[in-house]
């Protein structure tokens, strides 16, 4: 499979990453060793996940992913066979009512060290090659919200500079190979640039952000896509099939049993009218190429220059090989001018 740089860290990540946020509540722990099993033995090197997966979280299976993969990679003792991405939680409104995520989650010195040092234990490791922000500490436009018109000022968050400082002594100290961002701006991105530039012996540069992208959603067009081409900061995309439905397995009111919207029916962000509408646009540009919605949905994520890595998940090996295959997928001029001519008349239908 093709590799591609994580920006300038000198990694090396495939171009289709294993994501792991069903695993401990979709999937067995079992499941999640055949998947990462399968994914290595197709050529994945890029396995993403985060200390507050599975997904939907609750104080009942937080830290569960990773206690997955660490026992994986207890048994299969492969840890230097691939590259592995973990993040440390944003400050959360339920976690504040609940306080499981370390007593209450910033991400101050103390706690990114508390969390990078938990999640080392947990994933029975001595490094993680991309340790991640998980959202932005401060408020800001993510996870759905498109726009931004005001912001709160009075609410303090740490300053870039202390993150950055705390994350170059991780390196320093040989427990993170390099970090990256998710959820994040356009100027959250320039600011930690900004620290970096401003102290580049001990700040390392920012290597990635993690954001969603698909088909339903190319907000990150907008200024991002820009930031990551000039600045070596490339995206890894998260969603490419919009939480299943440019699957097309939703279509026409389709819910088919213990598919993600049918057991959460929380995750609608993709399923709103508009949304659905350009999903059949969509399907008829696949059949007029002649290839499956999943393999122009993922095929398309994977063509943009600004794309390091897609991440691909799955509730089974049927889907992962099925989705593994269409990653690798080339698309016309034709098909991609198509695409186009759709986001044209509806554009970032589901941010």
């Amino acid at each position: 499979m093709e590799t591609r740089p994580l920006g300038r860290s000198g990694i090396q990540v495939s171009k289709l990453c294993l994501g792991t946020m069903t695993w401990g509540e979709q999937n067995s722990e079992s499941e999640a060793h055949e998947q990462l099993d399968f994914a290595l033995a197709n050529g994945i090197n890029f396995i993403d996940t985060a200390e507050m997966y599975p997904v939907p979280p609750n104080r009942h299976t937080y830290t569960l992913t990773e206690q997955y993969i660490g026992s994986w990679i207890q048994r299969r003792r492969r840890r230097d066979d691939f590259v592995l991405a973990s993040k440390i939680a944003g400050p959360t409104s339920a976690n504040k009512m609940e306080n499981y995520i370390r007593g209450g989650n910033d991400f101050s010195r103390a706690q990114i060290i508390e969390a990078c040092n938990a999640s080392l234990k947990r994933l029975k490791t001595d490094y993680i090659d991309l340790y991640q922000l998980h959202w932005p500490e401060r408020g800001t436009n993510f996870f759905g919200r498109l726009g931004l018109s005001d912001i709160d000022t009075a609410l303090p968050f740490t300053p870039f500079e202390e993150i950055a400082d705390t994350l170059g002594d991780l390196v320093k100290q040989g427990k993170i190979r390099a970090y990256g961002l998710s959820n994040e701006t356009a100027w959250g991105v320039m600011r930690y640039l900004n620290a970096h530039e401003h102290k580049p012996e001990h700040r390392p540069r920012p290597a990635s952000v993690q954001n969603p992208y698909n088909l339903l959603n190319r907000s990150y067009e907008v200024g991002l896509s820009e930031v990551s081409l000039r600045e070596d900061i490339p995206l890894l995309a998260y969603s490419p099939l919009a939480f299943g439905v440019l699957s097309g397995k939703y279509r026409h009111g389709a819910l088919p049993e213990n598919s993600r919207l049918a057991l959460y029916p929380r995750f609608g962000r993709y399923s709103n009218p508009q949304g659905l509408a350009a999903v059949e646009r969509y399907a008829a540009v696949a059949q007029e190429a002649g290839i499956s919605l999943t393999t122009l949905a993922l095929a398309f994520v994977g063509s943009r220059r600004f794309v390091a890595s897609n991440i691909i998940g799955a509730t089974n090996l049927a889907q992962l090989a099925e989705n593994i295959a269409a990653g690798q997928a080339e698309l016309s001029a034709d098909t991609l001018a198509a695409i186009d001519a759709v986001h044209t008349e509806i554009s970032n239908p589901c941010p």
